[in-house]
């Protein structure tokens, strides 16, 4: 009860911004609309994996959580230069099953995976990117892997993303459906998993963890969400 009455005056706050000079600095808030109320609204959900006491894969004492955290800060400013609307639903180190207290589960990865999913339908948006870091037994598996829904856009989506990343990693891997995955079950609008690299791989390890590269990570994953708006609209 007490988050569906933050939420309303959520979207009255954002409503009163409707007519003001502020509402055009605010990137969540739709401008040029007749409706009196709007709840927020993107382009690009940015789903950070992991956060908090959820680690994620790990390669001594470098956490995923932490690259995928980096690499989504620069997507978000990349997309954002770029005139893509964009949100991070995790700006910081934080477990988002903290911020769930509707879904009565005792497992915190649960709570964590549906947080994400209801994110999802309070912000009205076109296309969910959820950033991962993979793990492997075999030091030698490498390269980024982008997973799917069933649909058609959502797979279109994952390709295009795969196609940047392949270029930009000298790899030439396929997208795969990703059937087992919640979100990828769970989300509404065309979303993909992307899976930047292997933890367990000293090559892809020195890549997700140096900033230069990072952003190269993040000008890909950018390119292909831009080839394939390019298509779909």
């Amino acid at each position: 009860m007490l988050r569906k009455i933050a939420l309303g005056l959520i979207v009255l706050w954002l409503a009163a911004l409707n007519s003001s000079s502020s509402a055009q600095a605010w990137p969540l808030l739709p401008v040029g609309t007749d409706q009196d109320w709007a709840l927020p609204s993107t382009v690009v959900i940015i789903d950070v994996g992991h956060g908090g006491i959820d680690g994620g894969a790990s390669s001594a004492d470098i956490l995923e959580k932490d690259i995928n955290l980096a690499i989504a800060r620069k997507l978000y400013f990349i997309l954002r230069n770029q005139n893509i609307p964009a949100v991070l639903n995790r700006t910081g180190d934080y477990a988002l099953s903290d911020d769930n207290r509707w879904h009565i589960t005792r497992s915190r990865h649960r709570r964590d995976l549906s947080q994400r999913e209801q994110l999802t339908q309070e912000i009205e948006s076109e296309l969910l990117v959820s950033l991962h870091v993979n793990w492997s037994k075999k030091s030698s598996t490498q390269g980024p892997l982008v997973l799917h829904q069933s649909s058609g856009e959502s797979s279109l989506l994952a390709f295009c993303i795969q196609d940047a990343l392949n270029r930009q990693q000298n790899t030439a891997f396929l997208p795969r459906e990703g059937k087992p995955f919640y979100l990828l079950k769970r989300v509404q609008q065309p979303a993909v998993i992307v899976e930047m690299g292997f933890i367990s791989s000293e090559r892809d390890r020195t890549m997700l963890t140096d900033p230069k590269r990072q952003q190269e990570v993040a000008s890909a994953i950018a390119s292909g969400i831009r080839q394939y708006k390019w298509i779909v609209h």
